[in-house]
């Protein structure tokens, strides 16, 4: 059974792709689109309490994450959040930056915050048929 965390953000119903020790959700709240979580499937709730071989997989995870986004929303940068306040289990939020708005599978997200920090605050929540296609798009677009 995956840990709390990766319940909190949908999973299964935002389950985009996994590695050995990391899972690929869309994060629920797109702050931009294509916003996800990248959620190690470890028990762990400190980064350094990670085993090695997750700190290694993410070698793996990151590129097909950027890979995957760059195809499916076409980012000009890319962040990582690691915010573990309210969910305690490591994971990243990452946010794909981009100058305006991007569209998708009827989903429509502007990038409030650029060029500056992410505007978390300020993310559109897609219904679930919406989700659900664009969780499908980004699966499509998983290298590999």
């Amino acid at each position: 059974m995956p840990n709390q965390t990766i319940r909190s953000f949908g999973w299964p119903d935002t389950h985009i792709a996994e590695t050995d020790h990391w899972m690929v959700l869309l994060r629920p709240a797109q702050p931009t689109l294509g916003a996800l979580v990248l959620a190690a499937k470890s028990e762990a709730t400190a980064w350094g309490d990670l085993p090695p071989p997750a700190h290694a997989d993410l070698g793996r995870a990151v590129p097909a994450v950027e890979t995957m986004l760059r195809s499916a929303v076409g980012y000009e940068k890319i962040n990582y959040l690691m915010l573990m306040m309210v969910d305690p289990h490591v994971h990243f939020h990452v946010l794909p930056r981009y100058p305006g708005s991007r569209e998708a599978e009827g989903v429509e997200v502007a990038d409030a915050g650029w060029p500056g920090p992410p505007a978390l605050g300020q993310a559109v929540t897609p219904e679930a048929v919406e989700r659900d296609r664009l969780v499908a798009r980004l699966a499509a677009a998983w290298p590999g």
